[in-house]
């Protein structure tokens, strides 16, 4: 006989949950303001939008007014999936149904807003790992429908574009974005943020994320790759070891001028770190890490440059997991100065997966006066970034 699984605590008001000790805002969270102090704030004039995002291995809640972040609660399974070296679907799926109701509680709390205050639900449709998302779709469409409040099914990768909004405003018309996380590394030309985006160019096959894992995982170190590479890169000379820039020679920047190739590079590093160890020499991996990452970011950053100016436009977005890297932020910043094009870059705790790039696109979309989805979408695993909303 199945046992009946307890239900959740209900959700209180604001009254109830005023004093509580277990209510207090992580550190990560904006400081609340009254509402004496948000009206007349031209930032918080828009929808109050709750925003679900589980694309991948991060449990997100967010809650914005306009532009103001409200609440942005996060519960990441990466320590589940240390051991495997990687993302394995079914942990993070089942990760996210143990993780969203509790998420859901903190992000409203955090806000003080009751669920009936919402004007709309927001939620990741894709891209992302299928599994993954059909668990954020089914919480977004269950709330939908006991508020009965409108949903909308917003594109992941436009969420990395919009979650800028909430520290720097409206974006310049038109301007490009340079996407860098564990499962994307794009190019996009960004007209109006909920009509016009289209993609300039991105990896023909391994993500720039993922290359750091593999790496990390081929020198002996940790997973997640990308900070860890990122520390001991640091100790390390970038010069001194001469690895390839995929997709850089004359013939490649006829077809793929604005794509990126991390597959070349990966299997460099691995054939140079196999001939020191069949060799019973010592590898230098303070050096290896200098010099991957400064093949990574070498070709990001050039390529992101050259779209501008093949554009036209003076300003550059830098977004994704991997944008919180130093070396990249550092090149970037260099190389956009040079070129006297203005870099805009969320703060690091929006850079990677979360809800308040979700809520904050669904407030765009709201504002624009877009139609809400319909409760019978799906998740779309391989989401077009030209489609916003599903």
């Amino acid at each position: 006989m199945n046992t009946p699984r307890r239900s959740s605590p209900p959700l209180r008001s604001p009254e109830q949950r005023r004093g509580d000790p277990g209510t207090t805002p992580r550190p990560s969270s904006p400081p609340l303001r009254s509402p004496e102090q948000r009206r007349g704030d031209p930032r918080v004039s828009g929808p109050l939008i709750l925003g679900i995002e589980s694309s991948c291995d991060e449990t997100g809640v967010g809650i914005v007014r306009g532009h103001e972040l409200l609440a942005n609660e996060v519960a990441s399974s990466v320590d589940l999936h240390v051991r495997f070296g990687g993302v394995v679907p079914e942990v993070a799926s089942r990760a996210h149904l143990q993780a969203m109701a509790p998420t859901l509680r903190r992000a409203l709390a955090t806000a003080d807003v009751d669920l009936n205050e919402v004007d709309a639900i927001a939620v990741t449709a894709g891209p992302g790992l299928m599994g993954a998302l059909v668990v954020g779709l089914s919480a977004a469409k269950a709330l939908a429908v006991a508020l009965n409040k409108p949903l909308y099914g917003v594109n992941h990768l436009i969420g990395h574009v919009a979650v800028d909004l909430l520290d720097h405003g409206p974006l310049p018309q038109p301007c490009a974005a340079l996407l860098v996380s564990g499962g994307h590394t794009s190019l996009l030309a960004v007209g109006d943020i909920t009509s016009d985006i289209r993609e300039l160019g991105s990896t023909i096959d391994d993500a720039a994320g993922e290359a750091y894992d593999k790496v990390a995982r081929l020198l002996g170190l940790a997973y997640p790759g990308g900070p860890v590479i990122d520390r001991a890169a640091a100790e390390g000379d970038p010069k001194a070891i001469a690895f390839p820039r995929g997709l850089t020679a004359s013939k490649d920047l006829v077809k793929h001028r604005f794509d990126y190739s991390f597959s070349g590079l990966k299997t460099a590093v691995s054939r140079w770190v196999e001939t020191r160890r069949r060799d019973g020499l010592d590898v230098p991996v303070a050096d290896v890490a200098a010099s991957f990452q400064e093949a990574v970011c070498d070709v990001l950053t050039a390529k992101a440059v050259d779209a501008c100016e093949h554009l036209g436009v003076d300003t550059l977005l830098l977004g994704g997991g991997v944008a919180a890297n130093s070396r990249l932020r550092a090149l970037l910043e260099e190389r956009t100065a040079a070129r006297g094009i203005a870099l805009r870059r969320p703060r690091p705790a929006l850079c990677t997966d979360n809800g308040a790039m979700i809520a904050v696109l669904g407030s765009e979309v709201v504002t624009a006066g877009l139609p809400p989805s319909a409760l019978t979408i799906g998740a779309d695993p391989g989401m077009s970034v030209s489609r916003v909303v599903a």
